[in-house]
């Protein structure tokens, strides 16, 4: 029987992971009406407000010293990085096709956490964070029809995994020293006046006209992708164990292809269901061997 705080700390981690698995098809909703650069700046400047009104009012200490520096890093990559890479790459790509890419995460996370902390990982870890990249790469050269057509959406979608894996990995340390939701604010603030700035660019170029259901999209991907999911999925690991709850997050690619047939009408056929179970697995393994107890 899993005892009452485990239990708490997966729901929780299920629920962030529930709110994280909309993201990648909401974004092809999204930029279905609206341009990508507002779609991936204008969801940080939402997020942004809700997170400095968050910590003007439970009065959080301001970060100190080279903790700008890594709160630099972790914008880069969550709230930079990530967004405008899968907003411009599911201008063209499916949901389902974003999602088995994305896939990767875990195990990218898992990798740039070893090399930032210097750790000394088994063979096993790296054979299973190689075999994963393959899979991934193997599967975008099928989707696309050999080598040579792999094309810039596939290499966004690959330089979003690495943004996100360095923002998460960073961010994860980081979340020692000032607390979970409280470093993603921060980033979301720091972040805030160049993400501003796109914003107000992209409504210059493209001034953002669009249906009920794109801008629907676009506030879920504001108020609950960039934030309030954040809230959840930290919450679930605070309570722990950190290392069961994480593993949760190898559910979101299979949820988010789901949503992606059900709320968009994509096809899935049987490479993008192998591709996905290929890179889940190898991601899995990955990150339980990188959790494991050393012997």
């Amino acid at each position: 029987m899993i005892p009452k705080s485990t239990a708490t700390g997966l729901w929780w981690g299920l629920l962030g992971v529930a709110a994280f698995s909309f993201t990648v098809p909401l974004t092809r909703l999204a930029v279905g009406g609206l341009s990508p650069m507002f779609v991936g700046s204008g969801r940080a400047v939402v997020a942004a407000c809700l997170a400095a009104l968050a910590l003007a009012l439970t009065r959080q200490q301001l970060p100190r010293g080279k903790q700008w520096l890594r709160l630099a890093v972790i914008a880069g990559g969550i709230v930079v990085g990530f967004p405008l890479l899968t907003s411009f790459a599911l201008t063209s790509a499916p949901a389902s096709h974003g999602a088995v890419v994305v896939a990767l995460l875990p195990a990218a996370t898992a990798t740039v956490a070893v090399l930032r902390g210097r750790e000394t990982p088994s063979k096993a870890f790296w054979a299973a964070a190689l075999v994963g990249a393959l899979a991934a790469i193997g599967f975008a050269f099928l989707q696309s029809g050999g080598i040579g057509a792999v094309g810039w959406t596939d290499l966004l979608l690959f330089g979003a995994v690495i943004a996100a894996a360095i923002g998460y990995a960073e961010g994860g340390l980081l979340a020692r020293e000032l607390g979970a939701w409280q470093t993603v604010s921060w980033a979301l603030v720091l972040a805030s006046p160049l993400m501003v700035i796109l914003t107000g660019l992209s409504m210059v170029q493209q001034p953002p006209s669009a249906a009920p259901i794109q801008w629907a999209a676009f506030a879920y991907l504001g108020v609950i992708s960039m934030f309030l999911g954040f809230f959840a999925w930290y919450h679930g690991l605070a309570i722990g164990p950190m290392a069961q709850v994480s593993q949760i997050q190898l559910i979101q690619p299979v949820l988010s292809i789901c949503w992606a047939w059900l709320l968009l009408g994509e096809s899935v056929t049987w490479v993008t269901i192998l591709g996905g179970l290929a890179v889940i697995v190898c991601a899995g393994s990955a990150v339980r061997v990188r959790l494991s107890p050393s012997r």
